[in-house]
């Protein structure tokens, strides 16, 4: 699948919208998971790579309405040459949500809809432990990332739901929780961890 930008020119995409810190590490994490997960299972890594780093490409500008978000991310996805299917992957992380009513009914169907959303989801438990371990993503193990993901409250607005999704791509939790951490490792340097 031929993609029409590089990944630095995603990244000036993004830059040229303001960016947190945490946020362009989410949108960086999110690429390394969805890497690692399309190589586990034959997929094109830079198709799914470019599908974690843009999938939020509209956060800043939607954040404080979320009603909006994935919306307008189609304009500017559009703009730089991405198809209608790479659009509606992106919007699909945003199906079956609440707060935006436009896909409040909207179901995940595709494999690769699934593995966005959970590569997505994922990150925040990955990285606020890595944070309660003073910032060390280096030696974490699966064992303990599956008892932080168990616990309810920590990282309560990760939802474990969507997490739980990577099992409609055939894979299992562990092995998920283990590709997760592999790929967020990879780039530790990058999103400030060690």
């Amino acid at each position: 699948m031929k993609l029409p930008i590089s990944k630095e020119q995603a990244i000036e995409i993004l830059k040229k919208y303001p960016q947190e810190k945490s946020e362009m590490n989410h949108y960086l994490e999110s690429e390394a998971i969805m890497r690692i997960l399309a190589k586990k299972l034959g997929e094109d890594e830079d198709y799914w790579g470019m599908l974690g780093l843009l999938h939020d490409v509209d956060w800043s500008l939607t954040k404080n309405n979320w009603s909006e978000h994935t919306i307008k991310a189609e304009k500017i996805l559009k703009e730089v040459g991405f198809d209608d299917e790479f659009i509606q992957i992106i919007q699909s992380h945003a199906y079956n949500h609440h707060g935006m009513p436009v896909f409040a009914d909207r179901q995940r169907k595709q494999k690769i809809e699934h593995a966005l959303s959970a590569c997505e989801t994922l990150t925040g438990i990955i990285h606020a432990y890595a944070l309660m371990r003073e910032g060390k993503i280096s030696d974490m193990e699966v064992k303990g990332l599956k008892k932080k993901f168990k616990d309810k409250a920590f990282a309560a607005g990760c939802d474990r739901e969507v997490i739980q999704e990577i099992e409609n791509v055939g894979i299992s939790l562990d092995e998920f929780f283990e590709i997760g951490i592999e790929g967020i490792k990879n780039i530790k340097e990058q999103v400030g961890l060690k």
